[in-house]
């Protein structure tokens, strides 16, 4: 209904059309599973139209894609290259230059894939992406499907150099697949120990004492000013209790804060990895955590 809601000429194509869609699946019960199977969910579906000389070029760009993310977060992962299963729609000849588009998209990219027969959509073949978690086990949530059956059952049209009506070929894709299960592949890949840049926390400020709330709230309102994720802990409670308990949600760095440290204008720094740094100013540890924030 989109890509119909106005015409369009072979000079626009590709178009890219891309949504946050949530779905539903009526799961059957007992196979529901923290986030990793749910009956309502979020996909980062996306929808390619395209002529068909330009599959190749198409393909490869959302291979690069979802190989950047997947690096990004840190997963390793392999890739199948499902084909034609025995309930589909379409000719013979349609299915081959599918998958002839996504075999050659591949062999390009110089990625490895295993083949997987008879597994393709029932309107066009797909490569899927595998990750692999921190204890072995893999998830498929990349895929990229090629369809060239879609466009024509709803009659989709672009006008060609020729000034003839002719019809799109689509790709359907999805990088993190359900969000809601990404994060929960994530939360168990790091056992929620995350990368600085992922963090929900980042940094969070201890206070010794009541009075040194003010100067904490002047580095927390600059941090957050910069853009990081910072909060102030300013419960009545031991300096090594509210550590702990920043070390058990894992945090990424914590600032400590006293006497000598307003004094100074300083900050006391300890880490999550490396334990105590040491004191030093702000603009010292801001220069640090910018050099930690790879993936920003």
């Amino acid at each position: 209904m989109v890509y119909k809601s106005t015409p369009h000429s072979y000079k626009e194509l590709p178009i890219r059309i891309g949504e946050l869609g949530l779905v539903h699946r009526n799961e059957k019960s007992g196979t529901l599973h923290g986030l990793m199977r749910v009956r309502c969910f979020t996909q980062d579906d996306a929808h390619i139209f395209m002529m068909e000389e330009q599959i190749s070029k198409e393909i490869k760009g959302v291979i690069r894609l979802i190989d950047e993310v997947y690096r990004k977060f840190g997963f390793q992962y392999h890739v199948e290259l499902s084909t034609r299963p025995e309930n589909s729609i379409g000719s013979d000849e349609d299915w081959n230059t599918a998958i002839y588009g996504l075999r050659q998209a591949l062999d390009e990219s110089k990625m490895d894939y295993v083949i997987n027969e008879g597994d393709g959509a029932f309107y066009g073949p797909k490569i899927d992406f595998h990750l692999e978690d921190s204890i072995g086990r893999t998830w498929q949530c990349g895929t990229i499907q090629l369809d060239f059956q879609l466009p024509m059952r709803f009659q989709a049209e672009y006008n060609g150099s020729d000034g003839e009506k002719h019809r799109p070929i689509m790709i359907h894709r999805v990088v993190f697949g359900s969000i809601e299960r990404f994060i929960g592949i994530l939360i168990e890949h790091y056992a929620g120990k995350f990368s600085f840049w992922l963090a929900p926390v980042q940094i969070k400020i201890l206070p010794l004492l009541d009075k040194f709330t003010d100067y904490a709230e002047s580095i927390m309102k600059t941090l957050r000013q910069m853009g990081y994720r910072c909060e102030l802990d300013k419960r009545d409670e031991k300096i090594g209790y509210k550590i702990r308990e920043a070390q058990l949600d894992k945090v990424s760095y914590m600032i400590i804060l006293g006497q000598k440290e307003m004094d100074n204008e300083t900050l006391s720094i300890r880490a999550l990895e490396q334990g105590d740094l040491g004191e030093m100013k702000l603009d010292a540890f801001i220069h640090m955590i910018q050099d930690d924030t790879v993936g920003k």
